[in-house]
């Protein structure tokens, strides 16, 4: 092709892109967005506030990364708990300032790998953690008082804090230096994610008495990250989000209150976890407006004093489920625009997915091109120079607003059946966020709202791609360390320690010194939690439509 052909082609295709119609001028979150905004959307003087200041729109600390960056935080887990101690190795050789640890299906659920109902997914999508044994191989060589460590498990969630406390103590690392997270979010399983055991009831309770005894035992640890991330994964839009995951959050302060925990005590170690898409200005208007909206909150409904207990402090991760089979390597350009909306909006730590996680597990390779791109956000695009960079936009000022109204007119739905669970129980959150998946799979299959390379810019052939997999003997071989176990161990022990846990259940007393001896002993993670179903139930679902 000469010069001249290759103008042409070249003006060809520029007036064939030119003449696509450009969508998406409807934020997700319902409301329309304006080609052009300017004074008169929004107040007199928005954007003039100090970060670190009430109401924390800007930010809930006043040099926020300018001394120093978020916290680059990613998530890992699978197979072995020797194959996950080897990869956090190489995150921290890498750059990585924390760890997040992610679990297989049957430890979420509460299930030993060698129960019947765990066959095939041992291992699968998260690490394998039956015991104090596999949680000590876990964290082999990694010393505990120096990593900030957070863990995605919810209905166990205080089970495994528990084991990772005793591995600590193991270290001669007492509680008081231990930092780190559990999700410990049980009311959005009901809603978005169905990894709950118990009914809603006896899991705020759970709840409750795990902020009491991190309160006495691991004062630094985040009690709670109330999640949105899994909502919006679902299908829930920004606004959705942001309200049922501070209704949720307003429902765990209460209940914390109600067992006679006083707000500014516990306050202060809540945080939380929203996903980042790659709609950048309706997600950096969803995290100012979060905050603002939390701050109010908790100041006006209850009545907190402790600056600290006011502040949304939270955890981010990019939007998994907007990353593409077609044409991975594209998930790169995602990833990068949804890291910066976080940035941008204030979050506090952050993961980044790799750009082949719509295939399979990341590879070494892909997870370290992940870490890299926060990396090159924090110390080559000059956003750690200066605070809330989009503050005073017209744009984001407004859409802020938007979004913030959206969201308020959504909290005031759900506190209409009497507060977050019960309209849990009624279906409504569940119902609100399938409609708006709903809605957003009908614009992508007509081509409304464009996905590069899935319905538009598709390629003609892929690239064959050859994922990490895990080895299944992986199962067989943690069923023959379960049997280990229960033979090593002192059963009599066991089961007397499983049977006082069992009638602090029944009682009103906190139930987490009953399950930290049980585990000491080498209680299993499934023998504590059926221990528990024995008292309080399972959760049964019910169907709105």
């Amino acid at each position: 092709m000469d010069r001249l052909e290759r103008r042409v082609a070249n003006y060809s295709q520029s007036a064939a892109l030119t003449s696509l119609r450009i969508v998406g001028v409807n934020a997700e979150s319902g409301f329309p967005i304006k080609p052009v905004y300017g004074p008169a959307d929004v107040p007199t003087g928005v954007g003039a506030e100090e970060p670190g200041r009430y109401p924390y729109t800007r930010g809930v600390y006043p040099t926020m990364y300018t001394k120093r960056p978020w916290t680059m935080r990613q998530y890992a887990g699978f197979g072995t708990a020797a194959e996950s101690n080897a990869r956090y190795h190489q995150l921290l050789a890498a750059g990585t300032m924390g760890l997040s640890v992610a679990f297989d299906l049957p430890t979420q659920m509460g299930y030993d790998s060698d129960e019947p109902i765990a066959h095939g997914e041992v291992g699968k999508v998260g690490v394998a953690i039956d015991s104090i044994d596999d949680m000590r191989q876990l964290f082999a060589g990694i010393p505990l008082d120096q990593v900030s460590t957070s863990m995605t498990i919810n209905a166990p969630g205080s089970v495994l804090l528990l084991l990772y406390q005793l591995v600590a103590e193991e270290q001669g690392v007492p509680g008081a230096a231990l930092q780190g997270t559990i999700q410990n979010d049980i009311l959005k399983e009901y809603i978005a994610r169905g990894t709950y055991i118990f009914p809603p009831k006896p899991s705020l309770r759970l709840v409750a008495d795990t902020f009491a005894y991190c309160r006495a035992e691991i004062p630094k640890w985040n009690t709670i990250s109330i999640s949105g991330y899994h909502m919006a994964e679902a299908g829930a839009s920004p606004a959705q989000e942001i309200a049922f995951t501070l209704a949720n959050g307003i429902e765990y302060v209460r209940a914390a209150i109600a067992a006679g925990l006083a707000v500014d005590d516990f306050a202060p170690r809540l945080s939380f976890f929203f996903v980042a898409r790659t709609t950048l200005l309706e997600e950096i208007a969803k995290f100012r407006a979060a905050r603002r909206m939390w701050a109010r909150i908790m100041r006006d409904e209850f009545g907190a004093k402790d600056p600290k207990s006011l502040m949304l402090r939270f955890h981010t991760q990019t939007a998994g489920v907007q990353l593409t089979a077609q044409q991975p390597e594209v998930n790169l350009i995602r990833v990068a625009i949804q890291a910066l909306g976080a940035i941008a909006g204030g979050t506090q730590s952050l993961h980044t997915n790799s750009y082949d996680e719509a295939l399979a597990l990341p590879t070494e390779k892909s997870a370290r091109l992940a870490l890299r791109t926060q990396q090159v956000l924090a110390y080559e695009s000059g956003l750690t120079g200066t605070v809330d960079p989009f503050a005073g936009s017209y744009a984001v000022e407004a859409l802020t607003d938007a979004v913030e109204q959206e969201a308020t007119a959504l909290i005031d739905r759900v506190f209409e059946f009497g507060s977050s669970v019960e309209a849990i129980e009624q279906g409504f959150q569940k119902g609100e966020i399938e409609a708006s998946a709903y809605r957003i799979a009908t614009e992508i299959d007509s081509g409304e709202r464009v996905v590069v390379g899935v319905n538009r810019f598709v390629a003609e052939t892929e690239e064959r791609y050859e994922p990490l997999r895990v080895d299944p003997a992986i199962e067989a071989g943690q069923v023959a360390r379960l049997a280990r176990l229960r033979a090593e161990r002192d059963e009599p022990a066991v089961q007397a320690a499983l049977a006082d846990l069992a009638k602090a259940a029944a009682g009103t007393e906190n139930v987490l010194p009953l399950m930290k001896a049980a585990l000491r002993l080498r209680a299993t993670v499934g023998e504590v939690c059926h221990t528990l179903r024995g008292v309080w139930g399972v959760h049964r679902p019910v169907e709105r439509f």
